[in-house]
């Protein structure tokens, strides 16, 4: 006499594990819709909301808002200016943190636990901390003008605060260790032998890395500039602290409209200018960097 069949054993195998997958992946989709994708449709829809001054938000259908940031020369500046910071800070970090990478990844000694510590550590401090940190370094009076005239490199204090130079530096440091551990990360899995043999076969340091360990560790380099962008296009406390009233990057400009002009749909709009600026200039960057690395 047999055994009546479950329901699980009548289902193929394929579609158990497709079943199981969904399970699993279906809790983070539900958080990620509620928590992301439902305030970006209603931040698109204040943007295309009216402003009225004393009446907070005009329920309309206007282009108005996007079409005032992008006939305004001062709101396309701003954007330029975040995009050059993101940019700079960006190649920044990765031209920093690949030695640091390498070097963290092939440590085999007990030090090696140590200089992940002093990698992480920063990441403890909040930005607004690390940002007055550096706006005691870069003062008029502070340690780097100091070291410098009391070297007799100077004259006189240089000007540093309320720089982009000084917002560059100081989203850098902020941004430095997430490309450092993505990096090292992707390079760990990268056997060793294989720069061995390509120096048994005659390349120098510089041409091994070149075209073998840049190659094969272009994936990590692709997600480390991918968040260290994103990081630098949003950051907010950096510009603020660093930069000074005068120097405006698209997240404070942001945050100004929403609470302190108190003009939602504009705030909306310049709030998904900036995520689309975002998304396009990742795409077409990434894409630029994998057609070269796969001819």
């Amino acid at each position: 006499m047999s055994a009546t069949a479950s329901p699980a054993q009548d289902l193929p195998v394929g579609s158990s594990s497709t079943l199981s997958a969904a399970g699993v992946v279906a809790p983070a989709t539900i958080f990620i819709a509620i928590g992301l994708l439902i305030p970006i449709a209603i931040l698109f829809r204040y943007s295309l909301n009216a402003f009225v001054p004393g009446k907070f938000m005009v329920e309309a259908v206007t282009l108005d808002n996007y079409i005032k940031f992008f006939a305004d020369p001062f709101y396309l500046n701003i954007l330029v200016r975040t995009v050059r910071v993101a940019f700079v800070t960006t190649a920044i970090c990765l031209v920093l943190g690949f030695p640091l990478a390498y070097v963290l990844a092939r440590m085999q000694s007990g030090w090696k636990n140590v200089l992940i510590m002093l990698v992480v550590l920063p990441l403890f401090v909040g930005n607004a901390v690390r940002s007055a940190g550096w706006m005691v370094a870069f003062g008029s009076k502070g340690f780097i003008n100091a070291a410098l005239t009391g070297m007799g490199l100077t004259a006189a204090p240089i000007e540093i605060m309320y720089t982009e130079t000084a917002v560059i530096i100081g989203i850098a440091a902020v941004n430095l260790p997430f490309m450092v551990l993505t990096l090292s990360s992707v390079i760990e899995g990268i056997d060793r032998a294989v720069e061995e043999a390509a120096f048994s076969l005659g390349a120098a340091p510089a041409a091994m890395v070149r075209r073998v360990l840049i190659p094969l560790a272009m994936p990590g380099i692709l997600a480390g500039t991918i968040l260290t962008f994103i990081l630098a296009m949003n950051a907010y406390a950096t510009p603020v602290l660093l930069g000074g009233p005068k120097f405006q990057t698209m997240g404070p400009l942001v945050y100004n409209q929403f609470a302190q002009q108190n003009n939602w749909p504009f705030g909306a709009a310049i709030s998904f200018i900036l995520m689309t600026a975002t998304l396009l200039l990742t795409v077409i960057a990434n894409g630029l960097v994998l057609r070269r690395y796969r001819r």
